[in-house]
This record gives structure tokens, C-alpha cells and sequence, in this order.
């Protein structure tokens, strides 16, 4: 006869919580909790996360989402958690000519890098070879810890600023790119129709963001 060890329920660990209700930020729910986040994991739409108070919580929701600062998502049992934009380094160009503005954001989206447009200044993730090329061009590049919200891509679906987190819309975020060895621009002019994407990564080994908790994936 064999006797079944008797388990504590105060130590069994609690059940994964999943939260895939996305709330549009201006609806303005109450959050009980937060997740910090860079760019790059916001895109994901499948993940083992970790909130600010160190509970960890799966995230599923619908494919194209992109979160952004502010959002919240809300779980089965009705928790709301605040979606947190992690400060990142990014790479800041400002220019009161708005000719030499365009100029660098025309290049860079050549590039296809994910650009965020502010008023009298674009911005970028932190990138050295992108910092000379805008140099190049003729203005200074200030190096900086901020959230980063990029425009949307041409095929963005999504809410807010339109978003989509395809390849399309943001595929200089993606984890499993090539660095920018190439200089070359992308003079061709392609149709937007194609399923192709060129990612990106940052040169270097300097982490992509300097807040947040270590995440996993959900496999």
C-alpha cells in the first residue's frame, strides 16, 4: 500500500494566468498591476511575462496586435494590467529645417527602420551605423534612454496608430535579423503587395532596452 505524500496548497504554485482581452487605452480601466515592456516584445502577441509585482502571467492575443504605452489588457478573472513602454536606448536626430529632416527619414526608411516622428525630430533604436549615416547627412545624433513608439507601417491594422506587427510594419524589430553591414539603400522601387521583409538588428552588443523584466516566449 502506498501513501500519497501530502501536498501543501499553500506551496503549489499558482496557476498561469492568461490575458488576452486587448482594452484600447481610452477607455480608461483601472490596473491593479504593471508590465513593462520594449518595443521589440510589445509586437509579440504569444509570451511568458513577468509584471511588475513579479507575478507571471501568459499573454495571448490576436495576431497583428502591437501594444503600446498606456493600453491595458485584462485576464479571465477580471484583472486589468497597464501595458508600460520600458525606456530604451534610441537615437534622437533633431533639425529645425524640415528639408533636412525629411531628407534623414527618407534614408532611413530606405533602410527600413522603424521610425519614430515627433515635431522636429525622428527617432530610432540605437544603431551605430545609422548614427553615421545621419551624420553623413549633416546633423548630430543624440544618444538617449526613451520609450520608443514608432509609426506604424503602410499595412498596419491595428488600433491607435494603426499598427500591425508583420514583418511589414516593423521588420527592423525583428530578434532574428541581419546586422546593418550593408550600406547600400533600397533605390528600387518594389510593390508593396510582396510578402518580402528585410530585417534588421542593431550593430553591437548593447541591449536593445535598459528596463524591464527578463520574458520568455510561450512555445
Amino acid at each position: 500500500m502506498s501513501i500519497r505524500p501530502h501536498r501543501d496548497a499553500e506551496s503549489e504554485p499558482a496557476p498561469l494566468i492568461v490575458f488576452s482581452e486587448h482594452l484600447p487605452r481610452a477607455r480608461g480601466d483601472v490596473a491593479s498591476d504593471r508590465l513593462v515592456l520594449p518595443f521589440e516584445r510589445r509586437q509579440k502577441t504569444r509570451q511568458r511575462l513577468r509584471l511588475g509585482s513579479g507575478r507571471e502571467i501568459g499573454v495571448h492575443v490576436p495576431r497583428g496586435t502591437v501594444l503600446r504605452g498606456g493600453d491595458r489588457l485584462r485576464g479571465p478573472d477580471g484583472t486589468v494590467v497597464e501595458v508600460v513602454a520600458a525606456p530604451e536606448r534610441v537615437s534622437t536626430v533633431r533639425s529645425r529645417n524640415l528639408r533636412e529632416l525629411a531628407c534623414v527619414a527618407y534614408h532611413l526608411g530606405n533602410r527600413h527602420v522603424a521610425l519614430e516622428v515627433g515635431d522636429g525630430w525622428v527617432r530610432y533604436l540605437a544603431d551605430h551605423v545609422l548614427d553615421a549615416l545621419v551624420e553623413q547627412l549633416g546633423l548630430a545624433v543624440l544618444a538617449d534612454v526613451q520609450p520608443f513608439e514608432p509609426e506604424a507601417g503602410a499595412y498596419g491594422g491595428g488600433h491607435g496608430h494603426g499598427l500591425d506587427a508583420t514583418a511589414h510594419a516593423y521588420p527592423g524589430t525583428h530578434p532574428h535579423g541581419h546586422a546593418h553591414a550593408h550600406e547600400h539603400e533600397h533605390e528600387h522601387e518594389h510593390e508593396h503587395g510582396d510578402s518580402h521583409a528585410h530585417a534588421h538588428e542593431p550593430a553591437g552588443d548593447a541591449p536593445r532596452y535598459v528596463l524591464g523584466p527578463a520574458h520568455e516566449t510561450i512555445r
